[in-house]
């Protein structure tokens, strides 16, 4: 072999092989970045589709024209907050049931001043509600009531009931509640309260409707939480005594 060629290969492997080193570094050092950069952009995504949802649902705007009502609100209670409490909050309600009832749940997941007596998840929003020939008023809202709300027999329960008080000391029209999680009827709420029935509101003595004609989702009547509660422990559910 030429000893001219020898030297020249030599020189080629080495700079072969610094280059493959320099490559080498440089994809540990930018690949992680990278890594980040498309986490965050995914993230950014993520919240921009989150915030066009939001601004697609917004809530019933109060009309100022409306007469301003003493509503009742049932939040955490600062005293014991494994229990409800009324609040007493003037807003401009509307006569009609189905917006009334809109403006209060509405007012109920914005949460009260201090937001450490909420009873809805901070992210949950009611996209449809409205009421039956019948009194059955069906709310229906998005995965984050079901997904974000602490999982547990107390905070489930107190979800429903500040729901099923506040639609009671406000729309007098309103018998029973249906609860939809994303237009679907879901079998519990995080695990424990049923939703598959209704919830009794204004009801009295009246018996709830197990199958209207006109509801669009069928099942049976389910627990009432304004009626004593025992757990089933074959199912883990909330069932009425």
């Amino acid at each position: 072999m030429d000893p001219a060629i020898e030297p020249a290969s030599g020189r080629w492997k080495f700079w072969l092989a610094t280059l493959l080193v320099f490559a080498l570094i440089g994809a540990a050092i930018f690949v992680p970045i990278l890594r980040k950069r498309m986490k965050r952009a995914a993230q950014l995504r993520q919240q921009s589709e989150e915030q066009a949802r939001r601004e697609l649902i917004q809530p019933v705007p109060m009309n100022p024209s409306d007469p301003r009502v003493k509503a009742k609100l049932f939040w955490l209670s600062d005293r014991d907050n494994s229990a409800l409490a009324p609040v007493t909050v003037e807003l401009p309600l509307s006569s009609d049931p189905v917006l009334r009832s809109k403006q209060v749940l509405d007012t109920l997941l914005a949460g009260p001043v201090d937001l450490e007596l909420r009873t809805l998840p901070p992210d949950a929003t009611l996209l449809a509600f409205y009421i039956l020939p019948d009194g059955t008023a069906v709310a229906d809202f998005s995965e984050a009531l079901a997904t974000s709300i602490p999982s547990g027999i107390a905070s489930e329960q107190l979800a429903v009931e500040s729901m099923t008080h506040t639609l009671q000391a406000n729309v007098p029209q309103v018998k029973w509640l249906k609860i939809l999680i994303h237009g679907q009827e879901v079998e519990t709420l995080a695990g424990h309260v049923d939703l598959t029935g209704t919830f009794d509101v204004n009801a009295g003595t009246e018996q709830a409707p197990t199958n209207p004609s006109s509801a669009p989702v069928a099942g049976k009547t389910g627990a009432l939480l304004l009626q004593p509660l025992t757990l089933d422990s074959s199912t883990g559910k909330l069932a009425r005594q």
